[in-house]
């Protein structure tokens, strides 16, 4: 069980997919106008979260090596399918509210991402609570965001005006506002010293492998390989270094200690 609140903890804190991974960023941007819209959309992705890492753990050793990655997406597809039905049917103002980005999550990059990573990997039960854990970490993201923007630009939260409409500020609720909130949220992070994908010090793990500045890769397990590498080989070519100005020191030692014995016996 210790297993289970770990993952819980990992997604919602350690490595919470908004604040500190930086994905999903899609959606982070476009749905959160409104606290209730990125509430609705990270419950959401939170049920096809835990949906499609349980049944993909139930099939990791049923699904082909070979055609995995088609093989999580038609099992997510479906999940998307049947949360989109549902919304319709019974919150068709959400359903509204999100549109495309609903038949979107299918190619979010934390699904497909926790999908390959940790629950074609593990047992059935830690896979459910990492995607628990995971969808509750980008629905306090969202809604955090969603909070901000609606605050700033509507004086409301989850639609309660308390903000008079003269000190509305109605750039916020616009797509460039999404953008100046999360970098606003991310440089309070930086200040802060907060671990996330662009505040990363020395050999912190993340899993775009940070270091955004020299960044040779996308944001994913594939860019960590990347960095870890070249951190490696430059560590190693360090190493190799010193051990040569060692070497050569102390040959230079030797053949200075040999020129002073010969000086020594020829005089």
């Amino acid at each position: 069980m210790n297993s289970c609140t770990e993952r819980l903890k990992n997604g919602i804190i350690t490595e919470n997919p908004t604040f500190v991974m930086m994905l999903g960023m899609c959606p982070t941007l476009a749905v959160t106008s409104s606290a209730i819209n990125g509430l609705g959309m990270g419950l959401t992705t939170t049920v096809v979260l835990v949906l499609s890492n349980a049944f993909i753990s139930l099939l990791r050793k049923v699904i082909p090596d070979k055609v995995r990655i088609p093989g999580f997406i038609v099992v997510v597809a479906s999940f998307v399918t049947i949360i989109q039905l549902l919304l319709k049917a019974f919150l068709p103002f959400l359903d509204s509210a999100l549109g495309v980005y609903i038949p979107l999550i299918v190619v979010n990059c934390i699904i497909l991402g926790r999908a390959e990573a940790y629950a074609s990997k593990n047992p059935v039960l830690p896979s459910i609570f990492d995607g628990l854990g995971m969808g509750l970490g980008f629905t306090f993201g969202l809604t955090c965001l969603g909070i901000c923007r609606e605050i700033l630009g509507a004086g409301a939260i989850f639609g309660k005006a308390f903000i008079p409409e003269d000190f509305h500020i109605t750039f916020f609720v616009l797509a460039p506002g999404a953008f100046l909130v999360l970098s606003f949220l991310t440089a309070i992070q930086n200040k802060l010293k907060l671990p996330s994908a662009t505040n990363v010090a020395g050999d912190d793990s993340l899993s775009c492998g940070g270091n955004c500045a020299s960044c040779t890769g996308a944001s994913c397990v594939a860019n960590k390989g990347i960095v870890e590498a070249e951190r490696a080989a430059e560590k190693a070519a360090k190493a190799q270094a010193a051990k040569e100005a060692a070497e050569k020191a102390k040959a230079a030692k030797a053949a200075k200690a040999a020129q002073e014995a010969a000086k020594k016996k020829e005089e």
